[in-house]
């Protein structure tokens, strides 16, 4: 009875050690296999991004201002004379050539007088030639046959005949301009007002204070006054005592301008003006520029927007915008290297060009940025880079396209 325990003991032991080594042995294959199944695994493949190369040009930095558009010469059409207007044959708001007649105004009194005053001037260079006689004839005659007195009293009568007969030319020389003034002409070629009076108006006529008639200005060429900020002003004249510029005394500094409707800037002059001070109350200097306008687009009184250099042409890198991302405060791009892994390139950026921003630091010519796909990168991940012209608006004259188009080749 005693052996037969023990061997059912010993049978139960030999059952459960076949248990633990089956256990082992079945998880040792579980485990190994699950092993092969993670290595056997599929990698998903890289994210595909589009990359660009750098824009690489000359370029030069401007800054905008407003402006106000203003004629270079503009007058006040005045009444010189006073009297009774017969006659106003401009059309309002048109072009006048200087000399053109605007304004006629009721000759026939002034003309009386120049008639009077020409009788008068006669009359005094008559008087002058009787005198003139008397004293050639007492200048004959002996000092011993006459006296002192009479040859002075002679000479006294000629001085003062001379004096009436300049007296008299002085007078028919105002009364012909009275008459001359009574034709209003243009003083100035330009853009004429409206008519601020009409036909049977009296008018007062006097210096800087005759009637108003109308107002000219002119129209080719035109200005226009921008103020520039102090800040602007300190690094422009940094960069002329560098030489790196010059000044509008020494050379034609280009600017151009726009108008609220316009383009761009599509109207082309030069600054010929620059204020000596600072306005203390604004901090700003005056410029002012100078701009043909044979189409007649520049109105005087336009606002405008005018466009200034404020560095001398240089070589840049360029990029679009939508490249540039942020960390911590600081501006960065993505990189794909030669490896094809993503690296990040802090940079600090410039002004923009055509739609194009300026990289003064921290990119090298030639990266591949990546412009597209930005959200599915990390620095160091790899990725598939698909190379793209750099998304941004570009004009013809500048061929940027071209230029990019050419570089892509290249690679």
């Amino acid at each position: 009875m005693r052996i037969i325990k023990l061997q059912a003991i010993t049978v139960q032991r030999v059952h459960v050690l076949h248990c633990i080594a089956y256990f082992v042995v079945f998880s040792g294959t579980m485990w190994s296999a699950g092993c092969r199944h993670r290595e056997d695994a599929v990698q998903p493949p890289p994210p595909t991004v589009d990359v660009s190369l750098p824009v690489e040009r000359e370029v030069t930095d401007h800054a905008e201002f407003t402006a106000r558009i203003a004629a270079v010469e503009s007058t006040e059409v005045r009444a010189r004379v006073s009297g009774q207007i017969v006659a106003v044959p401009f059309a309002a708001g048109t072009l006048v050539e200087q000399g053109d007649l605007l304004v006629e105004i009721d000759v026939r009194p002034f003309q009386a007088e120049l008639d009077t005053r020409m009788a008068e001037e006669a009359r005094a260079a008559a008087q002058l030639s009787q005198t003139q006689i008397e004293f050639n004839r007492i200048e004959r005659i002996s000092p011993d046959s006459r006296t002192a007195h009479e040859h002075d009293m002679a000479a006294a009568r000629l001085q003062e005949a001379r004096a009436a007969q300049a007296a008299s030319v002085a007078a028919v020389q105002l009364a012909r301009l009275n008459v001359e003034w009574c034709r209003v002409v243009a003083p100035i070629s330009g853009r004429i007002s409206y008519k601020y009076v009409t036909t049977g108006n009296i008018v007062t006529g006097g210096i800087g204070s005759g009637t108003l008639l109308t107002t000219i200005v002119t129209v080719d060429p035109v200005y226009a006054n921008f103020d520039v900020d102090e800040r602007t002003v300190q690094r422009i004249q940094q960069l002329i005592r560098e030489g790196k510029l010059e000044s509008n005394e020494k050379a034609n500094i280009p600017v151009w301008l726009g108008l609220a409707a316009d383009e761009g800037f599509p109207h082309h002059g030069t600054i010929n003006f620059v204020d000596n001070q600072v306005n203390p109350r604004t901090g700003t200097l005056r410029v002012r520029g100078v701009f043909p306008n044979t189409d007649g687009a520049l109105v005087p009184g336009y606002f405008g927007r005018v466009r200034v250099p404020i560095s001398a042409p240089h070589d840049a890198v360029l990029v679009s915008d939508r490249v540039l991302d942020t960390d911590q405060g600081q501006k960065i791009v993505y990189v794909v290297g030669e490896d094809n892994k993503v690296y990040v390139r802090p940079v600090r950026v410039g002004a923009l060009h055509n739609g194009l921003r300026e990289i003064a630091d921290g990119l090298k010519s030639g990266e591949r940025v990546i412009v597209n796909g930005l959200q599915q990168v990390r620095p160091g991940a790899a990725v598939k880079p698909t190379l793209v012209v750099m998304p941004a608006p570009m004009t013809q004259t500048e061929n940027t396209t071209t230029h990019q188009a050419m570089t892509l080749s290249d690679h």
